[in-house]
């Protein structure tokens, strides 16, 4: 089975008002396979949208190859299996959101009652039942970014290409656009998205990609990488030999405290704190901050 996203040795520059060419993207690799939600993450002119735009063919690479479900990107064959929501969704400002989709759902090959049944319905999954007559003019962003969301779903394409996602969303938006996308995996989609907000990436992805300056940082599974992140610590009365197993030890009155970056480590800790003759008050396990892990990362790559 082809992978759904492929793209190998990208590279992708362009020329600057002043005449300067800027390497966008140098060299990246990467894939993804069918069914996989997968964040690319990376700072501001980090690449990504420049590999993302190279995917749907809006810009062609200097050298490199990027294929769609074993498709050359940029082929209308390969558009058709793909929703797309750019960055910006902007909107012809005089159409409506059931006349903008049934505009960009033509132009996919989509029409008749089927199209007209698909539109109403994707505005209401959206959120966007009572405003689908106003025009678009009159929609705020993160409305428009509905109507761009629910434009990207038409046809229920095989894989989706989000860039920014969340952009412009409340935080209920948020929450239904990751019901509405974790739907969309369940029914067998690709996902494919960037976005700033790393806490929907925690609960959306099975897999990062960290970019920065055009070039790969990181690839990681995100369920190793929370455990990794996890911290633990307890709290309990009397004495236990610790110091081989954490330098994080402090002490309030009679209570002791202890902090271990594994588990097995506070597993270890926990035995030896019974077999001293220690009470044990409290176990914590806390989840650890993916925004200090992308921070320290790209710190380290720059």
């Amino acid at each position: 089975m082809s992978d759904a996203i492929l793209v190998e040795d990208l590279q992708v520059r362009y020329r600057s008002k002043k005449g300067r060419w800027i390497e966008a993207v140098k060299g990246l690799s990467f894939q993804v396979a069918p069914g996989e939600v997968v964040g690319f993450l990376g700072p501001n002119g980090a690449g990504k949208s420049s590999t993302l735009k190279a995917l749907m063919g809006f810009v062609a690479p200097n050298s490199g190859r990027c294929e769609i479900f074993g498709i050359s990107a940029g082929t209308l064959a390969a558009k058709s299996r793909i929703g797309y929501l750019p960055e910006v969704a902007m909107y012809y400002p005089y159409l409506n959101p059931v006349e903008t989709l049934m505009l960009y759902g033509e132009l996919q090959g989509l029409g008749g009652k089927k199209l007209k049944e698909e539109t109403h319905h994707l505005l209401e999954v959206v959120g966007l039942k009572d405003a689908k007559k106003k025009l678009n003019k009159s929609l705020s962003k993160g409305m428009l970014q509905r109507v761009g969301i629910a434009q990207s779903l038409l046809g229920d394409p095989d894989l989706l290409i989000l860039d920014e996602v969340t952009s412009g969303l409340d935080p209920v938006g948020r929450k239904e656009l990751r019901h509405l996308l974790l739907e969309r995996k369940n029914a067998g989609a690709t996902l494919f998205f960037s976005s700033h907000e790393l806490s929907e990436v925690d609960m959306l992805c099975d897999r990062i990609l960290l970019i920065n300056q055009g070039k790969m940082v990181e690839e990681r599974l995100m369920a190793p990488l929370k455990d990794e992140l996890r911290n633990y610590s307890i709290a309990f009365r009397g004495q236990a030999p610790l110091h081989d197993l954490t330098q994080d030890l402090d002490a309030q009155g009679e209570i002791h405290r202890a902090r271990f970056q594994t588990k097995d480590a506070l597993m270890q800790a926990v035995a030896r704190v019974q077999a001293a003759g220690g009470e044990l008050v409290d176990i914590v396990s806390q989840e650890g901050s993916l925004e200090d892990y992308f921070i320290n990362t790209i710190e380290r790559a720059a």
